[in-house]
């Protein structure tokens, strides 16, 4: 059974999230405030974190970043009553998987739910995945090549993962903004830099790319 912890600070919302989710057959636990967040993600293994951004003690940011920083990768969706688009692409650069705007339909979140399950669930890569000199383990969120570790921010690892799943397919900057960014207005600009700095990480030369190839006017292709 899939495992979801919900963090949210108003009890009638975090109530009916629970009841909604637990008749579709989830398994839900929902704690209210952001230092409970970090002790139950910690702990116990969810498939899938449904986080507030407005949390008294810490913010749904500061968790997101926390867990990051602590190679904690569950799937996290973000639920906030911000509109700002600077707010809600914060939190995608800081590790979160989506965003959903309060007030949201439960039709809608569950069908945000779904997509980010069959995106990051167990068939969407391999454990273990190796191109070249780089190792890339999914289970541990970790890239080395050689004796040597990566460091990868959580965008680049998200860019990585969505190009390994998708190996030799034509990948269009529409379709990465989807799958990395959860559709936000992010400019192509932003694609490219982030491809730029992953190049730098894993290329042997990365002037010329040898595993993330562009193609112009098409998009990039991950030749691992």
């Amino acid at each position: 059974m899939i495992r979801i912890l919900i963090v949210e600070d108003e009890p009638g919302i975090a109530l009916g999230l629970e009841d909604d989710l637990t008749i579709e057959g989830y398994a839900v636990e929902a704690v209210g405030d952001g230092r409970s967040a970090l002790d139950r993600a910690r702990s116990t293994p969810f498939d899938l974190i449904l986080l507030d951004v407005m949390l008294p003690g810490k913010d749904g940011f500061q968790v997101c970043r926390e867990l990051r920083k602590g190679g904690i990768w569950t799937p996290i969706i973000l639920l906030t009553a911000r509109t700002q688009e600077a707010e809600k692409v914060l939190g995608l650069q800081l590790g979160a998987d989506d965003y959903v705007t309060k007030p949201f339909s439960p039709l809608e979140l569950r069908a945000r739910i779904e997509a980010v399950l069959r995106r990051t669930g167990p068939a969407a890569a391999p454990d273990i995945y190796r191109f070249g000199d780089t190792t890339v383990d999914f289970a541990r969120c970790e890239v080395r090549r050689g004796d040597s570790r990566v460091d990868l921010t959580a965008v680049e690892f998200k860019l990585l993962a969505t190009f390994v799943r998708a190996r030799g397919r034509v990948l269009d900057r529409r379709h990465l903004l989807d799958e990395v960014w959860a559709g936000t207005n992010t400019s192509d600009r932003v694609v490219d830099t982030h491809m730029s700095n992953l190049r730098k990480k894993i290329e042997p030369v990365p002037g010329e790319p040898r595993y993330l190839v562009s193609l112009r006017g098409l998009g990039y292709r991950f030749d691992g």
